[in-house]
């Protein structure tokens, strides 16, 4: 195209100016953007500064951007409705994001002229142009689906949004002697403890920070996840050696509300200090690989699985609600796949 677009402020309003030498068909083609305007004191055609219309141009995208006033009065009604539904903390911030960043993508259409073919302009302009990725445009899918069937009564076909394909990627393992490297590194008991418990029981980061002492059951030897994800409690088996390991550092350290908590008594210890636990150790240990605290649990679901256990019991012990998300480990076990022999050794 012969023209060049950039953002100015015309009356005190964000707009995207647009510039071109004087050609009808530029013209014609400029008048089809809502609210395309011409201002001969400035000699140039103006736009609304809206996500849609800056990667139309090519114009980079700034954080400045939100939805409208009704786009905005829509989340905290959006918001105030997954509170009251009891959703998890994260959850709600993760769905309100998403919905924010659809919202701000159409921040010039009315809520009730959004239409299902809009959804697509969306996922085509701004996700996949973006190259984001597909369960981030997942997330999206599932608010705007949420939103339109609960809170805002409206006539898009909820149904007929389709969702992405999902990446078929495998979990990342870590072989038993690189858990042992990660889990006996740390100095500090609190943190070997930390790691050590979400190995030995396969815990997510929260489950783990959401403990409290008497979650631990040392007479039965189990582990009580009180609300873990999808509300649901479950019980998970104790190493009588991590049982050990707790009375030790219980001792020391005698926390007051949570088994771990931070430099606050009675604080929840948070995630981000732990992430940096382990990448201290990483950094100690020499291991090269990209580990995150999740890796973990994957590799004690897969060493299960290569050990003998069930994966019905897999998938308890974990809290999956189906049997296809556990069945993943299956595909990273390498139990069996050692056993195979390579035509190469023929030759």
């Amino acid at each position: 195209m012969n023209w060049k677009a950039k953002t100015v402020l015309h009356k005190n309003t964000p707009r995207i100016a647009v510039y071109f030498e004087k050609n009808t068909k530029l013209i014609s083609q400029i008048k089809t953007f809502e609210n395309a305007l011409w201002s001969s004191s400035q000699g140039y055609w103006h736009l609304p500064d809206t996500t849609e219309n800056r990667l139309y141009f090519k114009i980079p995208l700034t954080y400045t951007l939100t939805p409208n006033q009704e786009g905005i009065d829509s989340i905290t009604i959006f918001r105030n409705y997954l509170a009251s539904k009891r959703y998890s903390s994260n959850t709600i911030t993760t769905y309100c994001d998403a919905l924010k960043s659809f919202l701000t993508f159409f921040n010039t259409k009315p809520i009730d002229q959004i239409t299902n073919e809009d959804v697509i302009l969306y996922n085509n302009s701004y996700i996949l142009k973006n190259k984001l990725s597909s369960s981030y445009q997942n997330q999206i899918v599932n608010a705007i689906k949420l939103f339109f069937k609960t809170v805002k009564e409206k006539t898009i076909e909820v149904e007929k949004i389709h969702r992405p394909k999902r990446e078929k990627k495998l979990p990342n393992v870590l072989s038993k002697e690189e858990v042992k490297q990660i889990i006996t590194s740390p100095i500090n008991i609190k943190h070997r403890v930390m790691l050590s418990l979400i190995y030995s029981c396969g815990l997510r980061c929260g489950e783990l920070l959401a403990l409290e002492p008497q979650h631990i059951d040392s007479k039965r030897n189990i582990v009580i996840l009180k609300n873990s994800k999808g509300k649901k409690d479950r019980i998970v088996p104790l190493s009588p050696k991590i049982l050990e390991l707790l009375r030790e550092y219980y001792k020391l350290y005698k926390p007051k509300f949570y088994l771990f908590e931070g430099q606050h008594p009675g604080k929840q210890y948070y995630a981000r200090s732990l992430q940096q636990v382990l990448k201290n150790t990483l950094q100690k240990t020499g291991i090269q690989k990209p580990v995150t605290l999740h890796w973990l649990r994957h590799s004690y679901a897969t060493h299960l699985l290569e050990s003998g256990t069930d994966l019905r019991y897999i998938q308890e012990l974990l809290g999956h609600n189906s049997s296809k998300t556990t069945e993943i480990y299956t595909h990273v076990s390498t139990k069996n796949i050692q056993q195979i022999k390579s035509p190469f050794d023929d030759l």
